[in-house]
This record gives structure tokens, C-alpha cells and sequence, in this order.
């Protein structure tokens, strides 16, 4: 008979394990934390998202979900076991690209295995109803779909040959230790003498506050516990992103303005936190008005400094707006309103820090190694080079982790201390303090003359940047250059305003605002286009910018690629708008249309990168490569680029990546940068050191190299050099040869008039809306998204692919499920994203018309697959319905009001 308590024993991946079953404890935490069996992904802790799916008795269960005592006796799988039950799935996986940032991965590959023991064959459908309960917020879905339907004709893969890896399907590179379960995310890492840090935050958007007697508090505790407040902070207690609005306190000293904000920390031994409950800990609230959103915001100042809640303002302008809305034939006007809208990655933030002699050492989720670095650096009072910042595996970033979060705290709680102190956000804790996109209140008119030829527009927008400053300035500047669209607009007046609140801090989240400006813009033209007789798709065809047209910026850049993009829908569009002939009076179809322009980089201001390579005595080939892969393929791209650049096989490539103390610093993983900025920066690196390489033997400069037993072998025509490694002196760096290249992109800042050069490089894109509207519930599907981008050229088709339909997928949530309210949906639960079930069927389209700036013609692609697909949704619900949204998301009690204002 079995023990209510004490030792048990499951047969874990087919191996008979001892674990200890104490009451309450859940199996996810057996798994990771005794266990040590991390290829378990812990995301909501509350059964929400399948992260931590595993198979029990061959059932799919969440591990988060099911009590230890459960499994005694009991057959366990989890994703380190799914390579014996399912032997040819995870190499599916990895074949098809589906993962991405890999946090997901597990649980996918788990409930896919638990399917395909049952049915070895199964439908797209019950593929599709057998994951439903894991989230992704990367793939979009279709690409892991096609892994479990499409197992056939697997194989080991062929690198491409040297010379042409830049365009191959190449699959990523640190793919393996994703779909293994080995691969180490900021929650992963655990040492020997490790104590765990958690926050006392605010539960008031505005609020004072005072401590009260917090070492009566920790002498009740079972063990030592160290509480840390701003006073302990010692160098400035202030982080933020852009050097003049510096303005967040690590730790809040005396006052909060927003929920979710850190006040103390408590840094203890787990046990012993897990014993404490710190809602008891000992702080007296006094709650302030709060101003909680645009529309009722009082004229208090949240920021002394910033008079009237303005943080700044964007403008950009161009010729005669009035006179030219005055003389249009046809004008429209729009207003749209959007609320909060949450990263929704499935990893929570988490680190770890410890000291490595004299140096503070932190690995992190993180998009800003560097940024990390010289943050935590002043924050804590210590110099840049006795702090190093590992970035850990990022489980899905989208703009959030550019922020410093936990940085600074564990980085304080081990400088205090002396031991490794980890920190691992709660799924609540994370959506509460964590930046968000930024609500917006925005309107704009729009004229055309007979011809459909847009003659002039008119923007304007408040963008509720919450609390602190964030990546407001970047958002507030970036609106007014990208408000227009794509198009041709000779008079233009665009204005964008970051505005305090009491609200979550807003920050970078896939596209900095022009998502929420495309909104408005696209709903003009489809406006316009009605109104002056020509079909939607032409209409933006005929405005469409081509090369030698002059911004709104004063700018004509090189490689312009909308009208291709447009013009590759036509077959798609004509077909969507067939079906969409339907005689059902409630389920109504229309179809919808929308592009975007996106600048790749800072606007208008510097934004290099660096990359350093090399060649060991052991004829090892490095590259270090600082650029943040959060799952969109930096690593598997430069590499690409970088091995065709100097001629050997991207195989032979061994990658060092993101570590401060290894790698120079690559900028920020943000704005759709860094194929372009570090790519270019690869380019130039690998051109180098073929240089070098070519030099030494004095071969022509179409030479053929290879490499092989540490010998580099140099052919030139009939001639045949070697150069024997090993017998090359070694740089300081413990290369024979290397090379160390930077690119900045050739850019102007804008002028007072928003006139200037604020990005080298765009890319382009337009999509394809087939939606259905159910008339008398006011719900939404859509059907199918046809995708055209222009990428300049495919560095990777199989990735590229997966950054569309990712992209698409949170641009869905965003039209039509996503809004974050402080407090009420802080959880995978009450928010909303998109599952298997809300996908629609999408079809990619990729235009190459390379810009001359680009390394080999290459353009950014994953902000502005995101930018088309809320208003072409949007538009989609008009066309079918007659429904004109003005407030997103589109949930069903706004669709039907919608309606039956059309309908008046």
C-alpha cells in the first residue's frame, strides 16, 4: 500500500526514478527542480499555456497541473523521452522550422507524440485540435502543424554547398537543443548554493507608500531572509532605455505609478520563500488618484519635469495639407482607437547572477546584452568591465526584454550576498510590470482627386506611453514617418504625441506604433478608394511609391518594392473577392486589403553593429556574433551571410553569440535590424578575412577556399596553395587570422519639420484579408491570408516564412482578441491569444527587389509582417458587413454595434 508521504517512484523516460512526494508539491516542480529535468518549460503555471506538457500513462497532461503523488508508479514523458516513443519527430521539427524561439517546443512535441502513437496519420484538423492546448507566440502555428502531418522522407540535412547558403533552406543552426529539450532558458540554470530573489510590488496604479518593521517580519520566517529596498541601491536608482528619459526607479522609493512596481526584494533560500507569504509583507499603502487612461487623464503631472503628461512629440510635414484636403475631390476622415496589448511570450522573465572573482556575471532572457550590461553596471555603481551578461535562450521577446528587468535585482541580491541568486517571474508578475504596446487615440483625413490619386493626409495621435518612458520617444517619432503608408502623399501633416498615465509603462513591441497608425491610414484608402469608384487593390497600386518618389521625409530611397508586393496580390484578390460572393444572410464574407513600409534601425540616429571572426592554430572557424536570436534566426542568418562572404561552408562555421565579455556588440535585437545592420557587418567581416586569407598566398580574388584537418587550402586556376594553420603566430584573441568589421547605416536625423534621411534601408509589404462575419453573433474567422513582402533578397526562405505567419498571428490577436487591462487580465487565461484554432490558412509571397544598401540586397521582415494584418482584417469586416471598427479589438459586442450602425 502505498505512503501518504516520503520516496516514490515513476518510470521517468522509461527509467525506474526515486522523487520525493511531498504534499502540494506539483510534478512540474519534481521535474525541473529536484530532477533536474529542465526540457519541461514552465510558462503560466496555472495550465494555461502546455508549456509543461508531458505524457502521463501516455496522455498528455500539464505538469503544472498535476500533483507529485500522482505519478508514483506511474509512466512519465517528457520531451527528453519523446525521441524513443516518436523517433523521427523532432528531426520533423527542426525540417520544417518549427522552432522558433523554442519555448514551446516541449509541450508541442510532447501532446504531438501523445497524437501520434494513437494515429500515426492524422488530418491537419486533428493536428490542429491535438496541440490546441499549447500556446506558441512565435510560429503562427502552421509550420509545426506541417511538422506532425509531414513526417516523410527524413534525413540528416545537407549543408549547402560554399557559396550558397545566403537563399537556401537552411534549418536553424541552434535548432537541436530546442526541439531536444537541452536547450538553456533564463530559468534553466541553477548553482550549487543558489538563493532565489522574489518582488514585493504595488497592487495600486498610484500610490505612497512606507515600510514597516521588516526585520520583526523576517525573524518569523523558517531561515535567513535579506530584504533589499531602494536604499541599497548604490549607484543611481533609475533605468530606462533612451539617455534623456531615464526615468524608472529599480526600486520605488517612497511613491509607485504604476501596478506592478517593484518596491522591495526578498532574497532567501526557496524553501524558505515558499514558507513565507509575502502578502504579508510589512508596507503601508496610501492610494493617489490615478490617471488611468488618454480620454480622462487630469492635468496632474506624473513627472514634474513633464509638464501636462506630454513626454514628447512627433512631427513630420510636408507641402499644403489644407489647401490640398480643400481642393481633393474626394476626402475622408477616420478616428480608431486601440487599448494595451500584451507581449504574451511563453517564458516569463528569468536569470541568474553570480560572482566570477571580482566580476558580477548574469545570464538572462534578454534582446540587449549590451544594454543589460551598462545598465546593471550603473545602477549597481560598478564599472562596464566587472560586469558580463550572458544571454541565456530567449523564450519569445517581440520588444519587452529590450527593457532591463530582473538585471539590476539579482545583480544587487548577489553583490549582497556573495551567492548565485536567481529570479524567476510569475506569469502574473510578468504581464503586470513588463512593458506593453502602446494604447492610442488617433485620427486622420485623407483626399484624392478623380483619378484616385491621394493629393493629401492628416494625422494625428496620442500614444498613452503608461508610467515611465520606455521606448515612447522611439514610438512617438516613428508614427509621423510611417503614418502615410507606402504611398505617395505630396502634402502631409503627421503629429504623434507619447502621453503619461498611470498605466503599464508602453515600450517596443513588433513595429513601434506603425501598427496602430497603419490602422487609420488603411481605412482612408479603403474610404477613398470606395468613394471614387476603383477597386481597393488598385487604388493602393496606383499610390503606390516607386523608386525616384520622394517620402514624406524628404527622402527618395533605393529598392522600392510595394508596387511588386501589390501587384503579386492581384491573382489572390481576385479570387478572395469570388468567394466572397456568398448569398448567406449571417455569414457574411468580405475581404480586405492593407500594406506597410517599415524603416529598419534607429531613426535617424546611429546604429552599428560589430562583428569579429576568425581562425584557430586548430583550424577552427569563429564567429562571434553579438546579435540577440530571440527566435527570428539572427544566428542561423549572419552565419549564412558571413560563410558565403568569405567562401567556406556554413557548417564549418562555429558560433559564439550574445556573451558581453566574447562578442562585440551587435546593438539591440529591435526595428527589423539585424539582418540588415549586423548582416552588413558580417558581410564586410567575411570579406576581410578572406582578404587576409587571399593575401598570404597572393590568389586571385576568385579563388576557391577549403578547409580541412587545419590546413586552409587557397585555389587559384591551376594552383594550389596550403597554409598550414598551426604554424601561424596567435593573436592575443587566439586567432591565426581574423577579422573585426563594423557597419553604421548612412542616415540623417530628421529636421524640425520631420524632414531628413531616418532609415537606410525599408521593406515592404501588403496582405490579403478573407474573413467571415457571423452577423447575428458579431464573431469573426478569418479564412485565409495571402502575404506579399518584399525582403530585397531571401536570405532564408524557411525562416522568412516563419517570421510571416508569425507575424500574422499576432496582428490577428490584435484585430480581434487582445487587450491587456491592469489587473483583470493578467493571466494566459483572461488575455486572449491566438491558438491553433483561430488560424487561417496563409500563403507567403516573397518579392526580391534588393536595396542597394542592404547586405547583398537584403531589407528587415519581422516588424512589418505584423503592420497589414489588423486593418486588412479590419477592412475585411467591412467589406463583408459594412461594419466600420473604431475600437480594437474587433470582439464581437463592438462588431455587432458596428453593424447595426452600418445598418442605420
Amino acid at each position: 500500500m502505498n505512503q501518504p508521504f516520503g520516496t516514490r517512484t515513476m518510470r521517468l523516460n522509461g527509467v525506474d526514478t526515486p522523487f520525493a512526494a511531498a504534499p502540494g508539491r506539483r510534478l512540474s516542480e519534481v521535474l525541473r527542480e529536484d530532477l533536474q529535468q529542465f526540457g519541461t518549460k514552465i510558462g503560466c503555471d496555472a495550465g494555461d499555456c502546455g508549456a509543461c506538457t508531458v505524457l502521463l500513462n501516455g496522455s498528455p497532461v500539464c505538469a503544472c497541473l498535476t500533483p507529485a503523488i500522482r505519478v508514483d508508479g506511474a509512466e512519465v514523458t517528457t520531451v527528453e523521452g519523446v525521441q524513443k516513443i516518436v523517433p523521427m519527430l523532432q528531426r520533423s521539427f527542426l525540417r520544417h522550422g518549427a522552432a522558433q524561439c523554442g519555448i514551446c517546443t516541449p509541450g508541442m512535441l510532447v501532446a504531438a507524440a501523445a497524437l501520434l502513437q494513437k494515429n500515426a496519420s492524422p488530418s491537419r484538423r486533428e493536428v490542429e485540435d491535438a496541440l490546441g492546448g499549447v500556446l506558441c507566440r512565435c510560429t503562427g502555428y502552421a509550420k509545426i502543424i506541417d511538422a506532425v502531418c509531414d513526417m516523410s522522407g527524413l534525413s540528416e540535412p545537407d549543408s549547402p554547398k560554399t557559396g550558397a547558403a545566403v537563399g537556401a533552406r537552411l534549418e536553424r543552426l541552434d535548432g537541436g537543443p530546442k526541439v531536444a529539450g537541452t536547450e538553456v532558458y533564463g530559468a534553466d540554470l541553477v548553482l550549487p548554493d543558489t538563493l532565489e530573489v522574489r518582488a514585493i510590488r504595488s497592487p495600486h496604479h498610484a500610490a505612497t507608500f512606507t515600510l514597516g518593521d521588516t526585520a520583526a517580519w523576517t525573524a518569523a520566517a523558517p531561515g535567513p531572509v535579506l530584504v533589499l529596498t531602494a536604499a541599497d541601491i548604490p549607484g543611481p536608482n533609475l533605468f530606462g532605455t533612451i539617455p534623456d528619459y531615464v526615468d524608472q526607479p529599480v526600486l520605488a522609493e517612497t511613491s509607485v505609478r504604476q501596478r506592478g512596481e517593484a518596491i522591495a526584494i526578498v532574497v532567501a533560500e526557496t524553501a524558505v520563500l515558499d514558507a513565507l507569504d509575502l502578502s504579508t509583507f510589512p508596507v503601508k499603502w496610501t492610494p493617489t488618484p490615478a490617471v488611468t487612461d488618454l480620454a480622462s487623464a487630469p492635468p496632474a503631472d506624473l513627472h514634474p519635469h513633464r509638464p501636462g503628461n506630454l513626454m514628447i512629440r512627433g512631427l513630420v510635414r510636408c507641402g499644403d495639407t489644407t489647401a490640398a484636403l480643400r481642393d481633393a475631390t474626394f476626402v475622408s476622415d477616420a478616428q480608431v482607437e486601440t487599448g494595451f496589448v500584451e507581449h504574451a511570450y511563453i517564458e516569463p522573465e528569468a536569470g541568474i547572477a553570480w560572482m566570477d572573482g571580482d566580476t558580477l556575471v548574469i545570464r538572462a532572457c534578454t534582446q540587449a546584452p549590451v544594454m543589460d550590461r551598462d545598465e546593471t553596471a550603473k545602477v549597481l555603481a560598478l564599472p562596464t568591465d566587472r560586469v558580463r551578461v550572458q544571454p541565456a535562450a530567449t523564450g519569445g521577446g517581440f520588444g519587452a526584454k529590450l527593457d532591463v528587468s530582473l538585471q539590476p535585482l539579482i545583480g544587487l541580491a548577489t553583490l549582497k550576498t556573495g551567492r548565485p541568486c536567481r529570479m524567476i517571474y510569475s506569469r502574473s508578475e510578468s504581464m503586470a510590470s513588463t512593458t506593453k504596446r502602446h494604447p492610442a487615440k488617433m485620427k486622420g483625413r485623407a483626399g484624392c482627386d478623380a483619378a484616385g490619386h491621394v493629393t493629401g493626409m492628416t494625422f494625428d495621435g496620442d500614444f498613452n506611453t503608461g508610467a515611465y518612458a520606455s521606448w515612447g520617444p522611439t514610438v512617438a517619432v516613428r508614427v509621423p514617418v510611417h503614418a502615410s503608408g507606402p504611398y505617395r502623399t505630396p502634402n502631409y501633416h503627421a503629429e504623434a504625441r507619447a502621453m503619461h498615465t498611470n498605466g503599464p509603462a508602453a515600450g517596443a513591441f513588433r513595429g513601434f506604433g506603425v501598427p496602430q497608425a497603419a490602422l487609420v491610414q488603411e481605412t482612408l484608402y479603403d474610404d477613398l478608394a470606395i468613394k471614387a469608384g476603383i477597386d481597393r487593390l488598385e487604388f493602393r497600386i496606383v499610390n503606390a511609391l516607386r523608386d525616384g518618389d520622394t517620402t514624406v521625409c524628404g527622402q527618395t530611397p533605393g529598392g522600392i518594392g510595394i508596387a511588386e508586393c501589390l501587384e503579386a496580390l492581384r491573382p489572390a484578390w481576385q479570387q478572395a473577392l469570388a468567394r466572397a460572393d456568398t448569398t448567406d444572410p449571417r455569414r457574411l464574407r468580405g475581404v480586405g486589403v492593407a500594406s506597410c513600409w517599415y524603416g529598419c534601425g534607429n531613426t535617424g540616429l546611429p546604429n552599428p553593429s560589430t562583428i569579429r571572426a576568425g581562425l584557430r592554430r586548430d583550424g577552427t572557424l569563429v564567429l562571434h556574433q553579438g546579435a540577440a536570436d530571440i527566435g527570428q534566426g539572427a544566428n542561423t542568418v549572419i552565419a549564412q551571410i558571413f560563410a558565403d562572404a568569405l567562401g567556406l561552408p556554413v557548417g564549418q562555421v562555429a558560433l559564439i553569440d550574445g556573451d558581453t565579455a566574447l562578442t562585440p556588440d551587435c546593438g539591440k535585437t529591435s526595428a527589423s535590424r539585424q539582418t540588415f545592420v549586423t548582416g552588413n557587418a558580417a558581410l564586410r567581416a567575411g570579406q576581410m578575412l578572406r582578404s587576409e586569407i587571399l593575401s598570404l598566398t597572393n590568389a586571385g580574388a576568385a579563388a576557391k577556399l577549403s578547409l580541412q584537418d587545419g590546413a586552409l587550402t587557397v585555389t587559384d586556376g591551376r594552383a594550389i596553395r596550403t597554409i598550414h594553420l598551426a604554424d601561424l603566430p596567435a593573436n592575443p584573441l587566439g586567432y591565426v587570422l581574423s577579422a573585426e568589421e563594423t557597419y553604421d547605416p548612412p542616415t540623417r536625423p530628421l529636421d524640425e519639420n520631420g524632414q531628413g534621411e531616418p532609415y537606410a534601408v525599408y521593406g515592404y509589404g501588403a496582405q490579403v484579408a478573407e474573413v467571415e462575419v457571423d452577423a447575428t453573433l458579431g464573431t469573426v474567422r478569418v479564412l485565409h491570408m495571402t502575404a506579399a513582402h518584399d525582403l530585397g533578397r531571401v536570405m532564408n526562405p524557411l525562416l522568412a516564412e516563419g517570421q510571416v505567419e508569425g507575424g500574422i498571428a499576432q496582428g490577428l490577436g490584435m484585430a480581434l482578441m487582445e487587450e491587456y487591462i491592469p489587473g483583470r487580465t493578467e493571466n494566459l487565461h483572461d488575455y486572449l491569444i491566438p491558438t491553433t484554432g483561430d488560424m487561417p490558412e496563409i500563403q507567403t509571397i516573397f518579392i526580391e527587389k534588393p536595396d542597394p544598401e542592404g547586405p547583398l540586397g537584403a531589407k528587415g521582415l519581422g516588424e512589418h509582417v505584423l503592420i497589414p494584418t489588423a486593418p486588412a482584417i479590419l477592412n475585411g469586416i467591412r467589406h463583408a458587413s459594412g461594419a466600420r471598427i473604431t475600437r480594437l479589438p474587433a470582439l464581437p459586442h463592438r462588431v455587432l454595434a458596428a453593424i447595426r450602425e452600418a445598418g442605420q
